[in-house]
């Protein structure tokens, strides 16, 4: 069903437009925006992440092999919710000095840090970027896991609880872990 990347876009697109008319029309508030739209863009970037550590585990199934095909979409619609996170945060404070001196503390920094990147990667996530990067292209894409570590950081340092953050990062190292015991395996097995 969600095989069609149209219909996949629209689909990932409904809680964007959603958060954003309901902000609009005040039916929700801004931690309420900010929140989810925080949380959309962590699930779909882990999404995205542990689609090869699942490939792994379960060669040949449908899920992983769906995620794996669609990766680069997941990975976009992460940084389009995290674009609106950050647009939803420069309204509410409005005040360019205020941002600056936010800017500096690690609650924010991070946010931002984990923003540019995932800018990085997502101008980059189309053929016509792979073709003209070649080998490139793979090594600025690993640059996803240091995302991951800065969105989670900034997620344990922004939460009122943190709880939910540290539940979803050891989600995503436990997959991680997986795959990086099955890399380590397949090198032991192959080498000289």
């Amino acid at each position: 069903m969600l095989n069609r990347p149209y219909l996949l876009w629209a689909v990932l697109a409904l809680p964007f437009v959603y958060l954003i008319i309901a902000y609009q029309q005040q039916q929700l508030y801004y931690g309420e925006v900010i929140h989810s739209s925080g949380e959309l863009s962590v699930r779909l970037f882990m999404l995205a992440l542990i689609a090869t550590p699942l490939s792994l585990i379960f060669p040949g199934r449908a899920i992983p092999r769906w995620l794996l095909q669609n990766r680069r979409y997941l990975g976009v619609a992460s940084f389009t919710y995290a674009a609106l996170h950050t647009c939803v945060y420069l309204d509410k404070m409005g005040v360019w000095q205020q941002i600056l001196s936010e800017a500096a503390l690690p609650d924010y920094w991070t946010g931002w840090a984990a923003l540019l990147i995932l800018s990085l990667l997502a101008l980059t996530s189309n053929a016509y970027s792979v073709r003209l990067l070649k080998g490139a292209w793979k090594q600025l894409h690993r640059l996803a896991y240091l995302a991951a570590i800065l969105f989670f950081a900034h997620w344990v340092l922004v939460a009122f609880d943190a709880g939910a953050a540290i539940a979803h990062l050891a989600v995503l190292a436990l997959f991680e872990s997986v795959r990086l015991f099955k890399e380590w395996q397949d090198n032991k097995l192959s080498g000289p």
